[in-house]
C-alpha cells in the first residue's frame, strides 16, 4: 500500500505549470529515498499552458506562455540495512514568457523571460528504528536565463534586455520521517535550503557585472495513511519563499523579479484495483497574493488543479506510471512602476500537463 501514494504523486512531475508557484516546476521531489530495496526511475512530463489577456489600452494579448517539457531521473541504493543513498536529477525552476505586439503601440509588447535550471541532489537516509528515519545531503543547482522589457508601460526602459550566463550554486536538503508500517502511515518533513547564484550579466549587448540572486528556501510536509483495505489517503503542504528571489542587474539597478511567497496544498486518494494496477485522484490548491497585482513575467495569481494517475506493474521489477493534470490559474493584473500600476488583465487561464514514469527495482 505504501507504493500506491508515491506512484500517484510522482505523476504530477509537471505540476508547476507555466507560472504557478513563483517559478516552481518540479517541486524538487525526494520520494525516491523511501522506495524499498535498490531502485531507479526515469520521468518525463509535458506542460501546455494557455495564458491570455489584454492590456489596459484594449490591445489583446495572445498566449504568453510557451509549452515546455520536464525530465527527472535518479537511483536509490541500500548501503546497509539502516543506511541508503539516493542521487536525484530534476529541473526545479523555469520560465518561458513572451508578449506579442509592438513595443511602440502596446503596454507590454516585446516583454519576455526565459529561465532554465538543472539540479542534482544527493541524499543519505538513516533508518534509526522501524518508525523513525532522518535524511539529508547536498544539492547543486545550475541556472541561466534572459529577460527583456518591452512596451509603453516601461517608459525609458522600453527595449532593455539582459542575459544571465549560467552559474552553479550549492545548498542542502534535510528532513525526517515517522512511519507506522502496519497501516502504511508516513509523515515526512523536508527542508530545501536557498541556493546562492552569481550570474554574469550582459545588458543591452554589453557585459557588465554579476547579478547575485538565490533560489527560494522551502519546507514541505507530506503525509499518507491507509484508510481502508487497498485504499490510501495522502496530502502535502509546501511553503516556498519566493519573496526572497530577486534579479537586479548592475546597470539597470531595478529588481526584475517581484514574486510572492507561495503555500501549496494537495490532498488525494489512491486505490489498488488489482494486484498490478492502482490509480489515484488528487486536488491541489495554491493561494494567490494579497492582491491581484503580479509581475508581467509571471502573470497568474494562485491555482487549483485536478490530477488523475495510474500505475501498472509490468513484472516483479518494472513499473509504468502515467497521469494527466488540469490546472486553473487565478486571475491576475500585471503591473509595472512605483507605485505598482496595473497594465493588463489576465483571466480564465489554464494548463494541461501529462507525465510518464518508468521505475525499476533491482
Amino acid at each position: 500500500m505504501k507504493q500506491l501514494a508515491l506512484a500517484a504523486t510522482t505523476l504530477t512531475i509537471a505540476a508547476g505549470a507555466a507560472q504557478a508557484g513563483g517559478l516552481d516546476r518540479s517541486y524538487t521531489p525526494i520520494d525516491m529515498i523511501f522506495e524499498k530495496g535498490n531502485y531507479a526511475e526515469l520521468s518525463f512530463g509535458h506542460v501546455s499552458p494557455t495564458i491570455t489577456g489584454s492590456d489596459l489600452l484594449g490591445n489583446p494579448i495572445s498566449n504568453v506562455a510557451g509549452e515546455f517539457g520536464l525530465a527527472s531521473a535518479g537511483f536509490k541504493l541500500d548501503v546497509t540495512e539502516q543506511l541508503s543513498f539516493a542521487l536525484i536529477y530534476d529541473q526545479p525552476y523555469g520560465a518561458e514568457t513572451r508578449y506579442g505586439g509592438s513595443p511602440a503601440a502596446t503596454l507590454l509588447g516585446g516583454t519576455f523571460a526565459d529561465a532554465e535550471t538543472h539540479a542534482v541532489t544527493a541524499l543519505l537516509k538513516f533508518q534509526a528504528t522501524d518508525r523513525i528515519a532522518v535524511y539529508g545531503g547536498p544539492r547543486a543547482v545550475k541556472a541561466s536565463g534572459a529577460i527583456g522589457l518591452g512596451g509603453l508601460a516601461y517608459g525609458p526602459a522600453n527595449g532593455y534586455n539582459v542575459r544571465f550566463s549560467s552559474d552553479t550554486g550549492y545548498g542542502y536538503v534535510v528532513g525526517g520521517a515517522y512511519e507506522i508500517p502496519d497501516i502504511a502511515f508516513r509523515a515526512s518533513l523536508t527542508y530545501h535550503s536557498a541556493v546562492d547564484l552569481s550570474m554574469m550579466s550582459v545588458e543591452n549587448g554589453f557585459p557588465t557585472a554579476p547579478t547575485n540572486t538565490e533560489t527560494p528556501q522551502s519546507v514541505s510536509l507530506d503525509v499518507q495513511s491507509g484508510i481502508a483495505k487497498d485504499t490510501l489517503l495522502f496530502g502535502s503542504v509546501r511553503w516556498s519563499e519566493w519573496s526572497a528571489f530577486t534579479l537586479q542587474p548592475p546597470v539597470l539597478g531595478a529588481n526584475l523579479a517581484s514574486l510572492d511567497d507561495t503555500i501549496t496544498y494537495e490532498i488525494g486518494v489512491g486505490r489498488r484495483f488489482t494486484e498490478k494496477f492502482s490509480a489515484s485522484l488528487s486536488f491541489t490548491y495554491e493561494d494567490g497574493g494579497s492582491d491581484d497585482l503580479v509581475s508581467p513575467l509571471a502573470p497568474t495569481n494562485g491555482q487549483m488543479a485536478f490530477s488523475l494517475g495510474g500505475r501498472y506493474e509490468l513484472n516483479d521489477a518494472l513499473t509504468l506510471s502515467g497521469g494527466i493534470r488540469y490546472t486553473m490559474f487565478g486571475n491576475a493584473l500585471p503591473e509595472t512602476g512605483t507605485p505598482d500600476t496595473p497594465r493588463g488583465n489576465f483571466s480564465n487561464n489554464d494548463a494541461i500537463s501529462a507525465g510518464i514514469k518508468l521505475g525499476f527495482h533491482f
